[in-house]
Parts: structure tokens; C-alpha cells; sequence
């Protein structure tokens, strides 16, 4: 039996699904998916506690849906407002479909 390697493997392979939390869904959905957008602007848009953001925001880097400019692994809530964030490009097709489905 032949294997499927390469890419041919990957178009029949669907990526996983992604699950969000309410706060998560909010979050990428304030970022959206063509420019990037800075901490300060998400607070505005969510209307969440910054604390709130800042986990949210944090557990979506390390998850690597969201990149930071600049790149950081973490963002300290003092940092947030100046930082910019952006999708991850390789999510954001199943990110849209999550945000969809809620």
C-alpha cells in the first residue's frame, strides 16, 4: 500500500479543530484577520478587563494563534496597550471557522 507524503498528504489531513472560549473568540475577533492591531485597540473593542485581555492574549501566543510585533512569548500587562498583535497566518482559516461557529 502506498503512503500519501507531501503535500498531497496534507490536503487530504484536515488541520485540527480549534476550540474557543468566549473571551478567546472575542479577543480574535477584535484583531481580525488582515491588519494587526494594537493592545490598546483590543481593550477598546472587547471591553473586557485588561487583566482578562492579557490572559486571553497570553494563552492565544502560547497557543501560536496570535504573534506579537515585536515577537514576544509572553506580554506583560504593562506592554499590552503599545504592543501590536496580528493572527497567526497559518491559523486563520480555522480561526474564522471557530469564530464562525459560535
Amino acid at each position: 500500500m502506498l503512503q500519501k507524503i507531501g503535500m498531497l498528504a496534507a490536503k487530504k489531513l484536515p488541520m485540527r479543530d480549534i476550540k474557543l472560549s468566549g473571551r478567546e473568540a472575542a479577543v480574535v475577533r477584535a484583531i481580525g484577520f488582515a491588519e494587526s492591531m494594537l493592545g490598546a485597540e483590543i481593550l477598546d473593542s472587547t471591553r473586557m478587563e485588561p487583566e482578562d485581555v492579557g490572559d486571553t492574549l497570553n494563552g492565544l501566543i502560547a497557543a501560536g494563534f496570535v504573534e506579537t510585533i515585536p515577537y514576544a512569548e509572553q506580554v506583560d500587562l504593562a506592554e499590552m496597550p503599545s504592543t501590536a498583535f496580528e493572527v497567526n497566518p497559518a491559523y486563520a482559516h480555522e480561526l474564522r471557522t471557530a469564530i464562525s461557529r459560535r
